[in-house]
């Protein structure tokens, strides 16, 4: 049976910026390299998102379609890597990086945490294109790293393609407005984080706002890393501190809390 890799320490250690330590007014687009670079420089673990390429690379991007983030338009999907390499990120110098890239340019400097954006579109059994690219990349890198996903079956395939990367599931609230595209049977199962066994998880990153959920304490209890999203103030990061051993936060300075000696 594949084993359950731990997460590591470090990633209970510096707070974890989202989407790297973005700011656009700076000229640091979200996932950019100018973002991940400054997340390095401050001593920051970094979130970062995937999506898929048409020709089957790993993308450093969080949306589904370039609209927002680029002055193009149209789904990343249907652009080969090369062609999203060279599509400026709105308020940055440079393009949309590949997942290999992102790599080598952390090098191992700092925790990576690494979300697969589902491709199934209702978070079900239709993945492992992406799974596979993104596990292909990792292979050799040396530095904590870990996946994570909303859905599980991405985190139980990646059990199989990567299995000693430490894996987690992205866990929600799942509120019906927050959730228009996902069956309503499907967003109360998930509700209750059933599948950490089956996925083979490690950790589960929280809603920020439903931290108090009992099924939280109780994996906490049982051994299961929380870590919370998405944290915008100093102030929300002490309430989301009471129930989870990390947060992932955007939108000011988190403190970095000082090395036990």
């Amino acid at each position: 049976m594949t084993k359950t890799p731990p997460l590591p320490a470090a990633f209970l250690q510096a707070p974890i910026a989202h989407r790297a330590l973005h700011d656009i007014a700076d000229g640091r687009p979200e996932n950019s390299r100018e973002a991940i670079e400054a997340a390095i420089d401050a001593g920051y673990g970094i979130e970062i998102d995937l999506q898929l390429s048409a020709d089957r690379r790993a993308m450093v991007f969080h949306d589904y379609d370039l609209k927002r983030l680029t002055a193009e338009r149209g789904r990343v999907r249907d652009r080969t890597a090369a062609d999203l390499g060279a599509i400026r990120l709105k308020g940055g110098q440079t393009g949309i990086p590949t997942f290999a890239e992102v790599l080598d340019l952390v090098a191992g400097r700092v925790p990576l945490l690494v979300e697969i954006k589902d491709q199934d579109g209702q978070l079900g059994p239709g993945i492992g294109i992406l799974e596979e690219a993104a596990a292909g990349d990792v292979k050799g890198y040396d530095g904590p790293l870990a996946f994570m996903s909303f859905n599980p079956h991405s985190v139980r395939v990646l059990s199989g393609f990567a299995p000693e990367v430490p894996r987690g599931i992205v866990t929600s609230a799942y509120r019906p407005q927050d959730w228009p595209l996902i069956p309503g049977p499907t967003r109360k199962r998930l509700r209750e984080i059933p599948d950490i066994q089956a996925a083979r998880a490690s950790f589960i990153s929280h809603e920020a706002r439903d931290l108090s959920r009992p099924r939280v304490a109780e994996l906490r209890a049982r051994g299961t890393h929380v870590l919370c999203w998405t944290i915008r103030s100093p102030e929300a990061e002490a309430k989301a501190r009471k129930f989870a051993q990390n947060v992932t936060f955007e939108g000011y300075a988190a403190a970095i809390p000082a090395p036990v000696s």
